[in-house]
This record gives structure tokens, sequence and C-alpha cells, in this order.
């Protein structure tokens, strides 16, 4: 049971970025484990929308942050509605989501996974080669998981997302266009 916090609606653009672990220390703060290896929505954000283990999507709590930081392979996090070690005990299990509308501005050519979920992509040729389903950190580069459709069969393809393929990702037009053959 998480401990009295404020009762509040996900956001529209509520985006899950991780987990609440366990307690840390004794004086409130808590570790959350997060789903990126690049945390910045964590960092950039000072309101946190929590769901309890097994809980409805429309049951929500917000957590306003007054501190989160890196230690060791996590995060480690404190707020004003957390004020000892047995609250923050209470918020194990808590999947932590915080809206996109909060996350920094990307970089030129960099990406967020979410926005790129659900674009259509073509090649060169202007063949529909299916739209992305999901990315998957492949070691030294990101690849592209395609669902498409040929002959009437959902098929999987997967487009290395690296600049040697892409030529372009036009996201105002959920369009990324490759250099890239539907027989690959």
């Amino acid at each position: 049971m998480l401990p009295a916090l404020e009762a509040a609606e996900l956001p529209a653009d509520a985006i899950e970025v991780g987990r609440i672990a366990d307690a840390w220390g004794i004086k409130g703060w808590f570790k959350v484990l997060p789903h990126s290896a690049q945390p910045e929505a964590l960092f950039s954000s000072k309101r946190w929308f929590l769901q309890a283990p097994g809980a409805s999507a429309s049951t929500a709590f917000r957590l306003a942050i007054r501190e989160a930081k890196e230690h060791s392979d996590c995060i480690v996090a404190t707020s004003v509605d957390v004020p000892d070690r047995n609250a923050a005990e209470a918020l194990r299990g808590a999947r932590v989501f915080v809206p996109r509308s909060s996350f920094p501005t990307a970089g030129d050519d960099e990406y967020y996974w979410v926005d790129l979920i659900g674009l259509s992509v073509v090649n060169r040729e202007g063949v529909a080669l299916g739209t992305v389903r999901e990315l998957l950190a492949t070691g030294p580069q990101t690849t592209l998981v395609l669902a498409a459709e040929e002959g009437g069969k959902a098929i999987e393809r997967m487009v290395p997302f690296v600049s040697a393929f892409i030529d372009k990702v036009d996201l105002p037009g959920r369009l990324i266009s490759v250099d890239w053959q539907p027989d690959y």
C-alpha cells in the first residue's frame, strides 16, 4: 500500500520510466530502477506519477520529487511526501511515470525511443516496410523492429538504426525513410 499520496490522473502523455525497488537509507530515500540506461527524464521531472503493483490503469498518485540522483546502477530519490524509511518501503514495486512533455529536449539527430514507436518506415523506392513496433539495444547499435504484413501474414523486419541506413526521421510526419530493401 502506498503512503498517503495525492490521488491523480495519469497525464495523457505519461511514459513509464522505471520502478521503485526499495527504500534507501533511513530518511525516506528510495531506489528507482530506470527502464533506460540514460534516465534523464527522472532527473528533469519534479512531478512523478506512481501506480501500485497490480493497480488499474486509472489509479495513480502524484509524488513531488525533492531530489533524484544516480547511485551505482540505480537512481535514488527523495520526496516531501515520503518522510521516513517505512513510507519509502511502502513504495516498493510502484511503477514510475513522467509526462513526455517534461523530458529534456533531444539534440539534433537524437530521438527518444518512445517517439519512434508507431512511425511508418519506407525505403528510398517508396516501398512501405512496416511500422516501428519496438527498438532493441543490440550492443553497439539500436535496431528498429518493424511489424508488417505480407501476403496476408504478419511478418517482422529489423533495420539497424544507424546513419548508414536511416535517411531521415520525420517525427511530425510520423515517417522514417531508410536505405533498406524488403528482402534483407
